[in-house]
């Protein structure tokens, strides 16, 4: 069964998660990724074995090449000559200072694609600032919008931004691949990822250049929202919580129902809508108390049994065993040859007849070099072992 992907190769020399996030898309539908590692690089959590390379480097081959030497590099501009795509998420100095910038590189491909994925982008005076994610989300304004309050920018608490920008960049490969075939032309993609998160706050950048107004965080308090009590609540149980959101007359006198009707839900503050938008604080406490001695299970079990909107904020171990996700499939076992059977997750794009099936888990480090070295490239085995001896294929 032919994978959509299939036909493409891609040349991956990325780290840590926003450029692996890209090629592992494009990984998941068929395409041929071969990550370039080395050894004094591989360790920490870019080690082949951690559950965190092993996440996002799935369904990629792995070769070894010390780029420090100039053999090296002139090893992967053979491999340039036949492959598709090139993916790097170094500072800008670094491709320039390997002399592997785009327009040396078509001298090998004239039709190559690029992607050069950085924290600031190719350009400007921030273009050599060494960015990840979390710091990004802080210079981008997430963070602080993401707060519960204005002097305490807690923010999200992972590398969100990282996500956005993979996304980002398998999206832009995409189209860069359908002008491809359109024109015969290959494409240089210069994404920066401080731009990229910015774009996630754009009604807040809309409002105080249009409105002048002032953003703020609302943390669980989004006063736009028709809805009362709605917000996140503490439930029975080490860190469990749930979330409700009430809206119409009908649905509040549900919610009262399910709380055995106590005597303060009569209350005028609590009439209408209106009223309990403006008596929010006190029916929060009010709704915690109850919520804080059920278990989020019954909470979201009762209120969704009415018709009401609720969720548990589940865990990772939550996840793992959603029956929505388990019951379309959105986890798969993969065969690791050294850490066995691990489960990940799949994708939400579900296409038809598509093989998730043959997928395969994360590379060991070089696993791929006599594939990419002696079969693709035609390179004697003796000259390979001489490279590996060099240090130049480690």
């Amino acid at each position: 069964m032919e994978e959509i992907l299939q036909e493409i190769r891609v040349l991956d020399l990325t780290r840590i998660v926003a450029g692996p996030c890209t090629t592992r898309i494009l990984a998941d539908f068929g395409a041929e990724v071969i990550k370039i590692q080395s050894a004094s690089l591989a360790r920490g959590i870019e080690s082949n074995t951690t559950p965190y390379f092993c996440a996002w480097n799935r369904n990629k081959r792995s070769i070894t090449l010390n780029m420090d030497h100039r053999e090296a590099r002139e090893i992967f501009l053979n491999l340039v000559q036949i492959s598709d795509i090139v993916v790097e998420n170094f500072s800008p100095r670094v491709m320039a200072n390997w002399e592997l910038n785009y327009d040396n590189l078509l001298k090998s491909n004239e039709n190559l694609i690029m992607l050069s994925m950085s924290g600031m982008g190719q350009t400007g005076p921030w273009k050599d600032y060494v960015a990840f994610g979390p710091t990004v989300q802080a210079l981008g304004g997430l963070t602080y919008l993401t707060a519960y309050v204005s002097d305490t920018p807690m923010g999200l608490g992972y590398a969100y931004a990282d996500l956005v920008s993979g996304l980002y960049g398998a999206i832009s490969i995409l189209a860069a691949l359908e002008h491809r075939d359109r024109t015969g032309q290959g494409q240089y993609i210069d994404l920066s990822e401080y731009e990229a998160i910015c774009t996630t706050i754009g009604p807040a950048l809309m409002d105080a250049y249009v409105n002048l107004n002032e953003s703020m965080p609302m943390g669980n308090d989004d006063v736009s929202l028709p809805a009362a009590p709605c917000g996140c609540y503490r439930c029975l149980g080490e860190d469990r919580w749930c979330v409700v959101a009430i809206f119409t007359e009908d649905e509040w006198r549900a919610l009262c129902g399910i709380l055995g009707k106590p005597a303060w839900t009569r209350e005028d503050r609590f009439s209408s809508l209106p009223n309990r938008k403006k008596y929010r604080k006190e029916l929060d406490l009010l709704i915690g108390k109850w919520t804080a001695k059920q278990t989020a299970e019954y909470v979201v079990e009762r209120l969704q049994g009415v018709g009401l909107a609720a969720g548990i904020v589940q865990n990772a171990e939550d996840l793992a065993n959603d029956p929505q996700l388990l019951a379309n499939d959105f986890f798969t076992s993969l065969n690791h040859p050294l850490l066995g059977e691990i489960k990940t997750d799949t994708t939400p794009i579900n296409l038809k007849n598509y093989p998730k099936a043959s997928w395969n888990a994360s590379p060991l480090l070089g696993e791929a070099n006599q594939y990419v070295f002696g079969e693709l490239l035609g390179m004697p085995d003796a000259a390979i072992r001489s490279y590996i001896q060099q240090g130049i294929i480690a």
